[in-house]
């Protein structure tokens, strides 16, 4: 594998704006796809976006995950996974500043979205308690984390039935003017070829992700920050850019449930890697080398899905900045915990 920590500065950045370019590219294309197979399937589309876009744009963390883990680097694995968690929520806010008339949480019309963000806050807190409870050392695996693959089973089971007999409906919003319409070079595409479209656009994310986080990572340690804050703040946002992209294209198509389940079920996957890289961590249970950062960042994720949460229930049409006030009080409480998290990592 190539040792990106010991490229130049220059290569590494050309790198990193190549891949982000690329990734850029695949998930706006992704976003389009997955809305047309949701209307070839009959698949809703806040569980489209949880399932497909969510699976397909958290790629880029499980390889930079199993690379962190498998080399021995705890604290780098949980920061960028935790990281990314934050991250993609923040990211609403910047999709709310696109859409630009309305609040986002405002024009949701499907209540799914809610069991996704309420679900992603319980296995947030289900790892909270295990950093806090101390983790169970199971034949060097984590108990606790090892609870998170059942749980996030169930967390898709529940968001699958839900999609289809949603138990109070909201009113519709109507189409925002201003916005392009779906393209109809994927609605023309028969599924076959709408899965093939979408596994190849999933293999360029996955790929160009990984050289962004790789590459973000080599900036991030040749530039001088600690390690923490590199996978908080750089790897984090460095593998949420498959989110971003995708999530844009949803919002531009007028998918918002899409754009939404893309951010909840990305972070559900993100939590899922866990376990994963405690199986590939061969010093204990990873969870067990979890400490002060990462529990302040487990509590900005909970923070963070709790305000849209509570956006999407309360339905204010009313925007500031040209985005939603549960959208300016994510960005000043991810401000507030960047900043705490700097003084502690």
């Amino acid at each position: 594998m190539i040792d990106f920590r010991g490229l130049p500065l220059p290569v590494n950045l050309v790198v990193l704006l190549v891949s982000a370019a690329i990734v850029w590219g695949a998930g706006t294309r992704l976003a389009r796809i997955v809305d047309a197979i949701s209307e070839r399937t009959g698949l809703g589309r806040a569980f489209a976006g949880f399932l497909l876009l969510g699976g397909v744009t958290s790629l880029p963390e499980l390889a930079t995950v199993i690379t962190a883990a498998h080399a021995g680097h705890a604290n780098l694995a949980l920061s960028s996974i935790l990281g990314s968690v934050s991250t993609n929520v923040l990211l609403l806010a910047f999709a709310d500043a696109v859409l630009g008339r309305d609040a986002l949480t405002s024009v949701v019309a499907h209540p799914a979205t809610l069991l996704q963000g309420t679900l992603g806050i319980l296995l947030l807190g289900v790892v909270s308690a295990a950093i806090i409870v101390g983790e169970v050392d199971l034949f060097g695996l984590g108990l606790w984390s090892a609870s998170l693959v059942p749980l996030f089973g169930l967390a898709v089971w529940l968001t699958s039935r839900y999609e289809n007999r949603p138990t109070w409906i909201v009113a519709e919003a109507a189409p925002l003017p201003g916005l392009v319409p779906a393209e109809p070079e994927e609605l023309r595409l028969g599924l076959r070829d709408l899965m093939i479209s979408g596994t190849v656009a999933g293999v360029v994310i996955l790929v160009a992700g990984y050289l962004l986080a790789e590459t973000g990572d080599a900036v991030a340690v040749q530039t001088g920050i600690g390690e923490n804050m590199v996978g908080f703040v750089l790897i984090g946002l460095a593998t949420s850019l498959p989110e971003i992209s995708s999530m844009v294209g949803a919002v531009r198509i007028h998918r918002y449930e899409l754009a939404i389940g893309d951010i909840f079920g990305t972070n559900l996957f993100d939590l899922l890697l866990i376990p994963v890289a405690d199986i590939v961590y061969r010093h204990g249970p990873i969870l067990a080398e979890a400490g002060r950062f990462e529990s302040i960042a487990l509590l900005l994720g909970i923070i963070l899905t709790a305000i849209y949460v509570v956006g999407l229930l309360d339905r204010r049409n009313q925007t500031i900045l040209r985005m939603g006030y549960d959208s300016l009080a994510a960005i000043i409480v991810f401000a507030g915990g960047i900043v705490m998290l700097a003084f502690i990592g």
